[in-house]
């Protein structure tokens, strides 16, 4: 009788054919630097795509050619000139890290085994960079918007009560304060806990584009003159516009006097703290309750890998602790563990995104690391000086980290919002770079995001001569 199996009939046809996918992904990884930012998925492929449900399989072969056929067409951030957004540009190691994990094929919701103590060691790594105490507790996830739901519900149920896991949150008079140029996701996290994100406050900025702190106590104080009950602050460690960061220190004495649970939302900035020159923007952080951040901008693993850290290990276990009697923990074998992640997230099928994490500090540490989050300060430093040197382009925000906001000046009269949007398109669609648009102040901006370790100065120069360029012959042609 035959055995039905997924394993290959052939293992030396099999491998054959993996180590040419391997030498395929390694040839794009070491051509990062050449060709278009960013190509579109042809036609042709997109409608290869649209194919019914497979009934019969493919050979190795022919898979590791479908496979390869897809390698051109991500979405550039692997390109230096990839501006847009706030995206890593990734790393080889993190290749070797990946096949590890898939050969192991690892679940991390809990259990004594390998993978287990890999995360612990991220987590525990995590804390002392973030300055965290001892006794504060971790988990990885997908990225920042769900590190932000982890963070929000320890928040709430410190506030509420741990019986608000059973009968719901109910009506509430809870409100939380954040800038207005904070990240959507928190009042994403408000809506899905119950809270609502009608409860968020949005506090204006300072010139800088920073949190007024004057007006966040303002608001505090209205807020209980009527009755409702403040509880959660947030500070933008790198806010996604203009990678502005509040004065986290100041809002920690806030916090403190206010009774309110101080929330970073560090998404990228929070890991300037490995930087020489952007860690004294930084000064309070690790005062904070709990702190979101990823890994995989710009710290530069491959997506994804966020990370949430929480001040008190016993509010964190007191939000999510509580298995159903087929995962009860025992002190040996295999369900052993004095904790296992599913007793502080959500979820229990979990995969190794930690190895990636694990053998990227290892291979360059964090001197280096911090080494390349200055040199993208530096340059978008130099950039954004370009930018106030040149009478055909105007800087529209401070450039407080990474993050260049200017726009293109016509000499003619014309929509300049409109004109700076189609070169930005011009852009991508022409393969010469990536940038972004965002609005400040009403204006458009052209939007250019350095966290990429493979950027430099000749990268920049291209990007402003283009953008003269394209800018020039838009203007011509109306």
């Amino acid at each position: 009788m035959g055995q039905n199996t997924l394993d290959p009939d052939d293992w030396g046809a099999f491998r054959a054919s993996a180590h040419k996918l391997l030498d395929a992904a390694m040839d794009k990884m070491e051509s990062a630097k050449e060709g278009r930012v960013w190509t579109p998925l042809p036609e042709g492929m997109k409608e290869a795509l649209q194919a019914d449900l497979p009934v019969d399989g493919l050979d190795h072969e022919s898979l590791q050619q479908r496979l390869a056929e897809l390698l051109p067409y991500g979405v550039g951030n692997t390109h230096p000139r990839f501006f847009g957004w706030v995206h890593g540009a990734g790393n080889p190691g993190s290749v070797l890290a990946e096949i590890t994990s898939a050969a192991m094929n690892a679940n991390l919701g809990g259990r004594d085994h390998g993978a287990i103590y890999v995360e612990k060691q991220v987590i525990e790594w995590s804390r002392k960079m973030m300055g965290f105490p001892e006794e504060a507790s971790g988990l990885l996830v997908s990225g920042t918007s769900m590190a932000t739901i982890i963070a929000c519900k320890v928040a709430r149920d410190s506030r509420l009560g741990s019986q608000c896991r059973e009968q719901g949150v109910g009506k509430t008079q809870l409100v939380g304060y954040l800038s207005e140029q904070a990240h959507s996701c928190i009042a994403r996290a408000f809506d899905l806990l119950g809270i609502g994100s009608g409860a968020l406050r949005k506090i204006p900025c300072n010139a800088d584009f920073s949190m007024n702190l004057e007006e966040l106590q303002k608001a505090i104080k209205e807020d209980r003159a009527q009755g409702f009950e403040p509880f959660f602050v947030v500070g933008t460690a790198g806010s996604v516009n203009v990678g502005a960061i509040d004065d986290l220190d100041a809002l920690a004495e806030i916090a403190k006097a206010e009774n309110l649970w101080l929330h970073v939302d560090g998404a990228f900035g929070a890991t300037a703290i490995l930087s020489k020159t952007a860690k004294e923007r930084l000064v309070g952080l690790n005062r904070a309750d709990s702190v979101a951040f990823d890994f995989h901008k710009w710290l530069q693993v491959n997506y994804d890998a966020g990370c949430v850290l929480i001040r008190s290990k016993e509010k964190h276990l007191q939000s999510f602790s509580g298995r159903a009697e087929y995962l009860t923990g025992v002190n040996k074998g295999l369900a052993a563990g004095d904790l296992w992640p599913v007793d502080l997230g959500p979820e229990l099928s979990r995969g190794f995104r930690a190895l990636k994490v694990w053998a990227h500090l290892l291979e360059h540490g964090v001197e280096k690391l911090g080494a390349c989050i200055d040199e993208n300060c530096r340059q978008a430093a130099y950039l954004g000086q370009k930018v106030e040197d040149s009478a055909q382009f105007e800087l529209l925000a401070p450039v407080a980290l990474n993050i260049v906001c200017f726009r293109y000046i016509a000499k003619a009269e014309c929509d300049l919002d409109a004109l700076n949007k189609d070169i930005v398109i011009a852009l991508q669609e022409r393969g010469i770079a990536a940038p972004s648009t965002t609005f400040l102040n009403g204006q458009l901006a052209i939007r250019v995001n350095i966290t990429n370790h493979r950027t430099d100065i000749r990268d920049l120069d291209l990007l402003l001569e283009e953008v003269q360029k394209i800018g020039a012959e838009f203007t011509e042609k109306n």
